[in-house]
């Protein structure tokens, strides 16, 4: 495969043709320092294979942002044994240096003195105004400091300095941010001015280590800090005149809106920013990188026959599963555990200022806690329920060694999860049932489906462990006229069970009603109304699909009624009481979504017998979410 073969960046040769693009992960100190969550989450990457590692947002400034930092030589020891990690691994590293776009020493000052409220009016306007006003001194002075991180870098070990051709740089590069009328402004050639000096003080200052360029492109549709698609081929080649020995072509942002660079499932489509990277490829002869939805190996190796770049960014889909690389050597595609594009783990925690994980991978950002260690005494364990948490506990008690028998009341196994590949846009929810699935049979766990099991069942098994995973079911309130005809249920209606039409009321503004209000509003003559009691809906979804989610409810004249209580359910209407006034509202159907309650499993026998009996998932407590499912099965199978 061309993705197993070696290529030279630079003086530099890369083992294979896969790379770790940056990603900010929140694993550092408050002060910026390398922790060992940081050297353990790299060094697991660098052992599943892949050849490139890039440390993303390195700044070289104090700022008060919460990225890597590397302007005193004090902080070149914890870099050191970053790389020592990644080294001993065969990968290469790069630290991607970055400065904001606002006046750092100016804010920090702020932030010292404690005026927090002057902080953010200063954030506010910098943000805006920074990339105009700061002057030709200081942005020298920015140069220099960014020299003097790349030396310290070196120094560290790192083995190529990548430049964030986003942020400041890519906001002078920008015709949409950029309004200055100096030698930084106006035309392409001031534009770039600031660019292509960085790199040239960047030789300089480390002569023979390999540049990189995170290479920001502003599309007609997205992005403002980069470079516009028409002046890109242009741009690149001045890159690689100047000294660039690589190109990592991307999607720009600064729009506020994270689905632009790292798009939830079924808002851009697979590898998204391909076409657009071949265009900047045919323009210089360094190696060209790119990165966005490339998923399985046959698509990237697709992508490199073709020639269209010459190495494969995959972030997210390394933090599901960081052996994807060896298992691609190894031919063993099949057991590559796939991203499903959520976001809920990695985007979603780093806008929320938590580390980055993944919801389908319990040791991704735990990597010095959670490791799945052969058992000293080989068990019966007893899983009950196929869904996302029993099939997570019957993997990892098969790796470990014991005897794994796994029930199912259904004649398939996934459980919560084929309901949630449904609506629009979820269906690459599959890809966690595929790997789940996949797993338990490869494994060879005794799957004994349609069968509802009882505890008495279980006894007679004799197990040693029996692992309670029965998971959840829809709520169906006592609201007056709830036993009416007209009204169904939500998950029924997800799995095709119950079929609704014409004015519809979905009672429930959550996740789940507003993905059966999208499903249903998606029928052309269907006419969905959400009722939700709080101020606003879709609480907890994803800040990167939220925006889809609410353009799809105005396309389609979905009428959302907040803070609104259902009190009674006519044959054709629903009664609701706001600020304590009745609003009347028709409907044919009325499609309950209020949430979910845990199962109920009897185990009462199975602890007089001194089973241990651990629930987890859905059923545990209360009714949550698939990373909920994952990593309470993960942790209780491992400790068996």
């Amino acid at each position: 495969m061309k993705l197993l073969e070696s290529i030279n960046v630079g003086n530099i040769t890369l083992k294979n043709r896969v790379m770790f693009p940056p990603l900010t992960t929140g694993y550092e100190g408050r002060d910026g320092s390398i922790t060992t969550q940081s050297i353990s989450f790299y060094e697991r990457l660098a052992k599943g294979g892949v050849s490139y590692i890039v440390i993303g947002d390195v700044a070289p400034i104090n700022s008060f942002s919460p990225t890597p930092k590397l302007y005193d030589d004090s902080q070149i020891s914890g870099f050191k044994k970053l790389c020592d990690s990644i080294h001993k691994h065969g990968a290469k590293v790069a630290v991607q240096i970055f400065h904001p776009e606002y006046d750092c020493d100016a804010i920090n000052s702020l932030f010292a003195s404690g005026d927090m409220k002057a902080v953010r009016e200063k954030l506010h306007h910098d943000m805006k105004h920074f990339v105009n006003e700061v002057s030709e001194d200081s942005l020298n002075d920015i140069i220099n400091k960014m020299c003097n991180c790349a030396i310290r870098a070196q120094k560290a070990g790192v083995d190529i300095i990548q430049v964030h051709g986003d942020r400041l740089v890519g906001s002078l590069c920008s015709t949409i941010l950029n309004k200055r009328n100096d030698k930084f402004g106006a035309t392409l050639e001031n534009r770039t001015r600031f660019a292509l000096q960085l790199v040239k003080s960047l030789k300089k200052a480390v002569p023979g280590m390999p540049i990189d360029y995170k290479f920001s492109v502003v599309t007609p549709e997205r992005g403002k800090g980069g470079i516009d698609l028409n002046e890109a081929p242009i741009f690149a080649k001045w890159l690689e005149e100047a000294g660039v020995d690589m190109l990592h072509v991307a999607q720009a942002n600064h729009t506020g809106n994270m689905a632009d660079t790292i798009p939830p499932m079924g808002v851009q489509p697979y590898g998204f920013f391909v076409d657009i990277a071949s265009q900047i490829k045919k323009a210089v002869t360094i190696p060209v990188s790119t990165v966005g939805r490339i998923f399985n190996p046959k698509m990237a190796e697709s992508i490199l026959e073709t020639d269209k770049v010459d190495i494969i960014g995959l972030g997210r889909i390394l933090l599901a599963d960081p052996d994807w690389v060896n298992k691609t050597k190894d031919n063993k595609i099949e057991d590559i555990r796939q991203c499903i594009s959520c976001n809920k783990g990695c985007t979603d925690n780093i806008q929320n200022r938590k580390f980055l994980s993944c919801v389908l991978n319990a040791e991704n950002g735990y990597e010095e806690t959670r490791k799945i260690t052969k058992a000293i005494t080989k068990k019966k364990v007893v899983v009950v329920g196929g869904g996302p948490a029993g099939l997570e506990a019957a993997r990892v008690s098969s790796l470990k060694g014991h005897d794994v028998i796994l029930f199912d009341e259904n004649t398939s196994l996934g459980g919560q999860l084929n309901l949630a590949c449904i609506p629009p846009r979820k269906n690459e929810i599959k890809r966690a049932i595929k790997f789940l699935t996949h797993s338990v049979c490869s494994q060879n766990v005794d799957l004994r489906l349609g069968k509802k099991v009882t505890q008495e069942d279980l006894l007679t098994l004799n197990p040693d462990v029996v692992l309670v995973a029965v998971g959840a079911s829809n709520v169906i309130p006592n609201i007056n006229g709830y036993n009416n005809p007209i009204v169904c249920d939500s998950w029924k209606i997800l799995s095709g069970e119950q079929q609704v039409f014409g004015n519809i009321a979905v009672i429930g503004g959550g996740m789940v009603g507003c993905e059966v209000a999208e499903y249903l509003c998606s029928e052309p003559k269907n006419k969905v109304s959400i009722i939700e009691m709080d101020n606003s809906i879709a609480k907890g979804e994803s800040n990167t699909i939220l925006p889809t989610l609410m353009d799809n409810f105005t396309k389609h004249n979905v009428k959302i009624y907040t803070k609104h209580k259902v009190n009674e359910i006519y044959k054709d209407s629903i009664l609701c009481e706001n600020d304590n006034n009745e609003v009347k509202i028709p409907c044919d159907y009325v499609v309950m979504a209020i949430g979910a309650r845990p199962n109920k499993f009897d185990v009462d026998k199975l602890l007089e017998n001194n089973i241990k009996v651990v629930k987890i998932g859905d059923c545990k407590g209360k009714a949550s979410d698939i990373e909920n499912a994952i990593k309470t099965a993960y942790d209780a199978a491992n400790e068996i």
